[in-house]
């Protein structure tokens, strides 16, 4: 079965559920399509947007957690792992086999590089590049992604070593 559906599931318009994940292999000066035959397992309360992609896995699953809300436009490539009470805004993308532990919070235009963690309770802030396993329990920004204290410091430098500061006003 390609996929498994939980009690009480949202999904809205146009989105695809279970669709092959992205994988291929180059051999000599061909691109071989590797076979997906996994599975998609959305457990109970998930909502999901209009217009996301959940690829299923090539061989084990991609699994949403139980009371995870996704947002519009949102990709989860085969083999992710969704933890309990994550939250995905607009635009995410993960690449294949990301972790999401439970409780993160993704924000709009975030993404992932593949096979990584993002640990219990994190917060990625809007158009962060998660490029690395993460701890538990910190806010992240920026690309690439840095605790968000050291983040702003860095920006505030940037912006007062800047001698064109005509983009600053308000």
């Amino acid at each position: 079965n390609n996929l498994i559906l939980g009690k009480h599931i949202i999904i809205h318009s146009g989105s695809v559920i279970g669709s092959d994940g992205f994988g291929f292999v180059k051999e000599k000066q061909n691109i071989i399509k590797i076979p997906q035959v996994g599975n998609v397992i959305i457990k109970d309360n998930v909502e999901i947007g209009s217009n996301c992609s959940i690829d299923r896995g090539t061989i084990g699953s991609t699994i949403i957690g139980a009371m995870t809300k996704i947002d519009n436009l949102v990709h989860i490539a085969h083999n992710c792992v969704i933890g309990e009470n994550c939250i995905i805004a607009g635009m995410v993308g993960l690449a294949g086999s990301t972790t999401l532990e439970d409780f993160v919070v993704m924000g709009a235009k975030s993404g992932a590089v593949g096979h990584i963690t993002i640990g219990k309770g994190s917060q990625i802030a809007a158009k962060a590049g998660v490029s690395k396993t993460l701890p538990p329990g910190k806010i992240w920004a920026g690309f690439p992604i840095r605790e968000i204290d050291t983040w702003r410091k860095e920006v505030s430098m940037l912006r007062r070593a800047s001698k064109d500061k005509k983009n600053d006003k308000k």
